[in-house]
């Protein structure tokens, strides 16, 4: 009888804990649906600041803009965190055509890669060698490739669901495309966006020439999509076509910016840090909107929506905007640097850095026990549209992170529609639909608040 009266307390007891949570994550979608402030927060950072390229005016406004914000939050501190980090500047916009015969041209639209050298003042125009992957650069061989331009083709995949895993397995061409080439005597590279859809809007990008010396660097740049259908057939009825394009970016002296960290010091466990955070940087052709200013204000509105249902938490809370994400990784590598030096204790990092869709699910690097406890909570999320609780990558702000006890997340919303804007001019305010947003803030905050409640399981 004892025996039977203690499952029944315990079973009490849980079905009393299951209720208290469906309760407080119904009161944080309330709030986010109803009083959250991420939308009006990215009207500001997209509208009144625009891109914010790393080094920028525009990063150096959005630092001001988010720090006062959090200071208006009534937070216990608030501070920015300097960091030294790249300066690229792309210059007057870029030009390009194809040449079929001298003088009948047509011109396609192209962007430089961040981290590109410039070319000529006047210019690179040349023959166009087409291939696919990196690796056909030997199988041409320097006498078929020097003194022509690379033109790197491979399309994301659109068999895989999963467009990240596309993405994946096309941006070698991207980053690595022009130290490569540069070693067959190639004189520039044109990329494909990186892109699913058929469109004229070019897509940017983080792009190393790795060790290769300066003198020997060429310059890089993407071409849209429809673009680059249109280069291939030209190509294939007239081989012995021309492709012209000229820009004027330039690499510039690292220059301070700034990590902005804001902070709720934990009720009960104060030594137990727990992360929420975007980067705060964008690239520049478009407003940083989905990539990642959408990340940065649901990160905010976090804290803002555990304040309003009146939680307080039980470890400290940290809200961070990493600097520097799209072209060195230099913020989220300073954080993790700081925190180790000073042996600050990290239990949970979440990070939302693929848009501000509809939420999905999360993505979780951690232990098999503490997924075993993720999965426990899945049903409590099932009322929301948030279904997919899965092992993997979580954030490449907080991978540095990473050690044997942390649990690193992700949020994953809906991708379809993320690389239709990424990196590009049309990654703007007006693509990001408010209540889907609001719902990924809420999904979030729901996550961080039952990491919070129930801590994770040391092994």
């Amino acid at each position: 009888m004892k025996k039977i009266l203690t499952l029944l307390l315990l079973a009490a007891l849980s079905t009393f804990g299951q209720s208290e949570d469906e309760s407080q994550i119904k009161a944080i979608y309330d709030a986010a649906l109803t009083k959250g402030k991420a939308y009006d927060w990215l009207n500001h950072l997209s509208n009144q600041i625009g891109g914010r390229l790393s080094g920028s005016v525009q990063a150096q406004q959005a630092v001001d803009f988010t720090k006062v914000q959090l200071d208006s939050l009534g937070l216990d501190r608030v501070w920015l965190q300097p960091v030294l980090v790249p300066k690229w500047v792309r210059g007057t916009p870029e030009y390009a055509f194809i040449e079929t015969s001298p003088g009948l041209t047509n011109t396609v639209p192209i962007c430089a890669l961040g981290g590109s050298v410039a070319t000529p003042p006047a210019g690179i125009k040349a023959n166009v060698v087409e291939v696919k992957k990196i690796g056909q650069l030997a199988e041409l061989g320097r006498s078929n490739i020097e003194g022509k331009i690379v033109f790197y083709n491979r399309e994301m995949d659109p068999t895989l669901i999963n467009t990240f895993q596309a993405y994946s397995g096309c941006v070698d061409q991207r980053y690595s495309g022009a130290a490569e080439a540069a070693k067959y005597g190639a004189i520039g590279v044109i990329v494909r966006s990186m892109n699913l859809r058929l469109d004229d809007y070019p897509h940017t990008g983080s792009m190393s020439y790795g060790e290769l010396p300066v003198p020997e660097r060429i310059p890089a740049a993407a071409i849209s999509t429809n673009g680059a259908d249109l280069l291939s057939a030209t190509l294939k009825l007239n081989p012995g076509m021309k492709f012209y394009f000229k820009q004027n970016c330039k690499q510039l002296e690292d220059v301070e910016s700034y990590n902005v960290v804001g902070e709720i010091k934990g009720s009960r466990f104060p030594d137990e840090i727990m992360v929420v955070g975007g980067h705060l940087d964008s690239w520049d052709l478009g407003d940083g909107a989905h990539d990642d200013g959408a990340g940065c204000v649901q990160s905010m509105d976090v804290l803002n929506l555990l304040r309003i249902t009146g939680y307080r938490p039980q470890r400290t809370l940290r809200v961070v905007l990493f600097m520097n994400e799209e072209n060195g990784m230099r913020g989220g590598n300073k954080y993790a640097a700081i925190a180790k030096s000073i042996k600050e204790r990290h239990v949970f990092a979440l990070e939302s850095d693929a848009g501000g869709f509809s939420p999905r699910g999360f993505s979780f690097d951690c232990s098999s026990s503490n997924f075993d406890r993720i999965l426990g909570w899945s049903k409590l999320f099932e009322p929301y549209g948030v279904h997919s609780f899965k092992k993997g990558g979580s954030g490449a702000d907080i991978g540095p992170l990473k050690n044997d006890e942390i649990v690193l997340a992700g949020l994953r919303p809906d991708s379809q529609r993320y690389f239709d804007h990424h990196h590009a001019e049309n990654d703007t305010f007006e693509h990001v639909n408010k209540r889907e947003l609001q719902l990924g803030t809420a999904a979030m905050a729901s996550l961080v608040y039952l990491f919070d409640k129930y801590g994770i399981v040391i092994e």
